[in-house]
């Protein structure tokens, strides 16, 4: 492993430690730095979501927009750069090597980590998926510095310059904005489907530099032997469904969820769920739709039967609409819903259905 980088001495807590000043040594830390991941030629549209995010808290911090690409020599790590590029980069770090083809948590520890002690990043962010929560946390440790796990949010403190990051905590009944001040880099992971896409401009272009990781296949562990597909894999599109329609615990009885199917399969749409629907094994966890489930931005989503506790909510919030139907007209969900139906879901639900089977048309079927 790369040398770590030295940690600056302690801070006061509070507001007092807000208003100090940066330490020397720190101050050398510039630009926003994504992790662009990528596995077996297909980058995660994560990165991209990332790379939106990025450019926006690196155009408040006035400072450069950095993709950190890690890959073997024979992937088209040139062609991810480029893509960076059209999403938002300014410039790109490419470390090629044999033993960064398929991802295993050493090299790519190392790689990242060298980078970041010789670049001096002040803010590097990853996707929260099984390989950035994997990585991130390697490269923090190595690091010595803070990690903000699974944001919701993401901005800069006006008063610190430092990266604000926002998330669920206390099992999801509390949002928290957390704030490293006496380390750097500020690193964070940000779940799929969180940030919006950004706008693609193709016109967009960025330089490339060329790293080298020094590691030969002996020095790792850990061998990738083969890829074997997992064959349940993406039988669940939850994430990138334009509809979604969403059951909880209000339903009653198990027996009832076949409503959510049944206007899910007139609407050409997904079927989601709430922890407790899932905990009681209603249905799947792949359907399961907040903090510790999927994150979604669809462009419907209708909840019933939902309260709208904070936990479900950060997973759903970010929906174009969201039409709420609950018996409780002061339920959590009405506070952000943009429809309300105050009713029952197991009346509401088959007019629904039997409405949308009468009036919708062909082209609006093909929606999902």
């Amino acid at each position: 492993m790369a040398e770590a980088a030295k940690p600056a001495a302690p801070r006061p807590a509070g507001r007092a430690g807000r208003n100090m000043e940066l330490p020397e040594h720190l101050k050398a830390y510039k630009g926003v730095w994504v992790f662009i991941e990528h596995d077996r030629g297909q980058v995660h549209t994560v990165s991209w979501e990332l790379l939106g995010a990025g450019r926006v808290l690196a155009d408040k911090l006035g400072v450069t927009l950095h993709g950190v690409i890690l890959g073997g020599p024979d992937e088209p790590l040139d062609s991810f750069a480029k893509e960076a590029y059209a999403f938002g980069a300014d410039t790109c770090y490419v470390m090629r090597d044999p033993v960064l083809k398929g991802y295993r948590n050493e090299p790519f520890t190392k790689g990242l980590t060298d980078l970041v002690n010789q670049y001096q990043p002040e803010i590097v962010l990853l996707g929260a998926t099984t390989m950035g929560r994997d990585l991130a946390g390697s490269v923090a440790t190595t690091l010595a510095t803070g990690l903000t796990a699974d944001c919701t949010e993401l901005n800069i403190d006006g008063t610190t310059r430092a990266l604000a990051a926002t998330r669920p905590t206390f099992g999801g009944s509390l949002l928290c904005t957390i704030m490293t001040l006496a380390y750097r880099p500020q690193m964070a992971t940000v779940r799929p489907r969180v940030m919006p896409m950004p706008r693609r401009d193709a016109s967009r272009s960025g330089t490339i530099t060329e790293a080298t990781l020094g590691m030969i296949e002996t020095d790792i562990v850990t061998k990738l032997l083969a890829f074997i597909p997992d064959a349940k894999r993406n039988t669940v599109n939850l994430a990138y469904a334009d509809v979604i329609v969403s059951g909880g615990k209000g339903l009653k009885h198990p027996d009832n969820f076949k409503l959510v199917w049944d206007l899910a399969r007139v609407l050409g749409a997904e079927v989601g769920a709430t922890r407790p629907v899932v905990q009681a094994g209603w249905v799947e966890a792949e359907r399961q739709v907040g903090q510790t489930g999927k994150t979604v931005r669809p462009k419907l989503y209708i909840a019933a039967g939902i309260s709208g506790a904070i936990q479900h909510r950060v997973g759903m919030e970010a929906a174009d609409v969201i039409v709420a139907i609950n018996t409780d007209a002061n339920a959590p969900i009405f506070d952000f819903a943009h429809f309300g139906i105050v009713g029952n879901a197991l009346q509401v639900l088959p007019a629904l259905t039997e409405a949308f089977r009468a009036r919708l048309t062909p082209q609006i079927r093909k929606v999902a």
